[in-house]
């Protein structure tokens, strides 16, 4: 089993920044991929971005392209989304999921899955 353990959540206003940080324990893979997904209130969970463990090659939705950045520290079994720009309709509930083999932006394709958390943009 892997767990997840994500942080970094608050209120921010719109054109803030915040950094959500995802620790990993339990089962380690060194190939695989960590993604971060988000869920709005009514609204389905979506893919943000995601990184590959061992080569470091990463993916983003369209929406945060050129805002936000993922990151990752293999000694430390931590990946992070560092969040610039943000604009009230990045509001959501984040989540931290991993997967063990190539990146994937389809939230059914990854095994494991963080509790979430709160990101309110205040515009």
């Amino acid at each position: 089993q892997v767990q997840l353990v994500e942080s970094g959540g608050g209120l921010v206003q719109a054109g803030g920044s915040l950094r959500l940080s995802c620790a990993r324990s339990g089962r380690t893979f060194t190939t695989g991929a960590m993604g971060w997904f988000r869920q709005a209130p009514g609204k389905e969970r979506e893919f943000v971005a995601a990184i590959s463990w061992s080569i470091g090659n990463t993916g983003y939705a369209d929406s945060v392209k050129g805002r936000f950045t993922i990151s990752r520290d293999n000694a430390n079994n931590m990946v992070y989304l560092q969040m610039n720009s943000l604009k009230p309709e990045d509001t959501a509930v984040y989540y931290c999921a991993a997967r063990p083999f190539r990146i994937a932006t389809q939230s059914s394709m990854y095994e494991y899955w963080g509790q979430g958390t709160q990101v309110t943009v205040s515009s």
